[in-house]
């Protein structure tokens, strides 16, 4: 699959790079991305809420009335739930909340993901860039020559480039991130994919099936 590359300035380069049909061309499974999503999701909840059931509550351990002749319930404790000031009855308790999920899966999720942005036009491959310094505006400058600062577009480096990571860390509805640590979820997300042109080798070697 043929796509142009285009310069920092917007414009096509007159070059094009060949993407593999066997990450960006194949027919996505939508069962598997949502599968993978879900297990992104569900596994960075901290799982840690806490409510305080009847014996972690303080208070008296009396019988607060006798047992039978009062036309009521009976009642053990006034550290029980059905008082006001009691403990929780059945309430949350700390757990994980992780999905797992095997690797094939998550790379098919990944590889759909990609194709499906392929598929709506959602993908530009840009060449290699840096700045000597971070600076937001020249980053955003290139958002706009690209024509993707309207929405949240995800820009994908080949490797870790701590300049162009801190010019868009100040754009809201950015995501800058290396090629290696892209996940379905960011991909669906992002409402365009940038691709720098180094980025691509380093995709292959991470999500091809080979």
């Amino acid at each position: 699959m043929k796509v142009d590359v285009y310069g920092i300035n917007g414009k096509s380069t007159g070059r094009s790079i060949d993407l593999p049909d066997d990450i960006f061309g194949i027919e996505p499974n939508e069962h598997a991305v949502y599968l993978d999503v879900k297990s992104i999701q569900a596994n960075a909840r901290q799982g840690t809420h806490k409510s305080k059931e009847r014996g972690e509550i303080k208070g008296s351990t009396r019988k607060i009335k006798k047992q039978k002749g009062t036309g009521t319930a009976r009642a053990g404790s006034i550290k029980s739930g059905v008082f006001r000031g009691g403990g929780r009855i059945f309430g949350p308790r700390p757990h994980k909340y992780n999905v797992g999920l095997n690797k094939k899966v998550k790379r098919i999720a990944r590889m759909s993901a990609l194709s499906a942005k392929i598929q709506e036009g959602s993908v530009k491959v840009v060449e290699n860039f840096s700045f000597e310094a971070p600076r937001t505006k020249a980053f955003l400058d290139v958002l706009n020559n690209l024509e993707v600062n309207n929405g949240k577009p995800l820009v994908v480096l080949a490797d870790y480039d701590n300049n162009v990571f801190l010019s868009g860390r100040n754009l809201q509805k950015t995501n800058v991130m290396a090629a290696g640590d892209i996940s379905t979820l960011d991909i669906m997300k992002a409402s365009s994919v940038v691709l720098c042109e180094g980025s691509i080798d380093k995709i292959k070697e991470t999500f091809s099936t080979k």
